[in-house]
């Protein structure tokens, strides 16, 4: 067989998604989607169900994944140590970050890595899931929580902190909020999964339920973009809220959400220089943000 359609065909059946597996491979879908549809023909068997858009696994992919999976991700521990083992101060270099962290705060710090290694190409993966530092989908991570996977190396840059904000627009309409169990008629703007947000909302003091939240999304930008624009209050990091004007703190009093800062990659990249270069960029303007 093909080395290339069973890469393929790992890729689309863990990733869930042409267009996720054809980034993560570094190919265009039609191509991706090309060696998926060769292996089928190889095999004489259908791998996937097509459901409009969506590939569902048959049973026969599904048996398929598992003999492969091994082979997979031997394939993926190759590369990464490969990867760490190139001593050029250049080549790519990919950062993940949560949705608001990469658009509000590393901008700035990504305009000094450009300056002291122009020829390193950097790329920013923004979501607000844990990258697979494993498979390559990040070299390195800003997290939130302690890293807890073998294999992982994590730098505990410093602690920041959370509250909540809201336009000066939305105060000026709605007054300001004096303790913590009002921002339950605030308006607040739902993050993701409403129960439990909810949940910890009720944990510091917000009495919420998760069918109160009349605006809601999955992307920390759109809530802050929300705000921004008076529609309604949110938790956001202190970096992000002291860069943007016209929004103010509510409820000063109230004890800030404490955020630890963490700087994560695999060991296995240690020895690359263009990974020790960006990594201890990012570890010195963190702490100094």
């Amino acid at each position: 067989m093909d080395w290339n359609h069973l890469r393929a065909f790992h890729a689309t059946a863990t990733d869930g998604s042409l267009s996720a597996a054809a980034r993560r491979l570094g190919l265009t879908q039609p191509t991706l989607s090309r060696q998926v549809l060769a292996l089928e023909a190889e095999l004489g068997v259908a791998l996937f169900d097509r459901i409009g858009r969506k590939l569902v696994l048959t049973q026969t992919g599904a048996d398929l994944l598992e003999h492969i999976r091994m082979i997979g991700d031997a394939a993926d521990a190759v590369a990464l140590a490969a990867s760490g083992r190139v001593q050029e101060i250049g080549g790519r270099v990919s950062i993940s970050a949560t949705d608001t962290f990469s658009a509000y705060v590393l901008p700035e710090i990504i305009a000094r890595i450009r300056s002291t290694a122009p020829q390193i190409t950097i790329m920013i993966v923004a979501s607000n899931d844990l990258s697979d530092l494993h498979r390559r989908e990040a070299d390195i991570a800003i997290r939130h929580v302690r890293p807890d996977r073998p294999g992982l190396i994590g730098q505990h840059i410093r602690d920041t902190e959370a509250a909540f904000y809201a336009s000066e627009d939305w105060i000026a309409r709605h007054g300001m909020p004096a303790e913590p169990a009002d921002l339950a008629r605030a308006d607040l703007i739902g993050f993701d999964d409403a129960v439990r947000f909810s949940g910890y909302l009720g944990g510091i003091g917000i009495p919420m339920d998760a069918a109160d939240f009349r605006l809601m999304s999955d992307s920390g930008v759109t809530i802050w973009e929300m705000v921004i624009r008076g529609l309604g209050v949110a938790a956001m990091l202190r970096e992000v809220a002291d860069r943007t004007p016209g929004v103010r703190r509510l409820v000063p009093d109230m004890a800030p959400i404490p955020v630890p800062i963490w700087l994560v990659t695999h060991r296995d990249l240690q020895s690359s220089p263009r990974i020790r270069l960006v990594q201890s960029i990012l570890a010195e303007e963190l702490s100094r943000m």
